[in-house]
């Protein structure tokens, strides 16, 4: 179930081995991304894209809009 999280919540789930997942696009991921993280540009996004998660384990998805 999807939940917003505070920085101090993030740091937690990904020393637990939390998924790191990007939703940038390539752009900006490859200027601002965070180190491990998985890049899955929004508009790329599909149940094939996702297959690459590992749903046994937390995923942070992260996006940043600079405007």
């Amino acid at each position: 179930m999807p939940k917003s999280a505070y920085r101090e919540d993030v740091r937690r789930l990904i020393d637990e081995g939390a998924q790191v997942v990007e939703v940038l696009p390539p752009e900006e991921y490859g200027a601002y991304h965070i180190k491990g993280a998985i890049s899955l540009p929004l508009e790329q996004l599909n149940t094939q894209s996702a297959a690459q998660l590992d749903r046994e384990r937390p995923i942070v998805v992260y996006c940043n809009d600079f405007q």
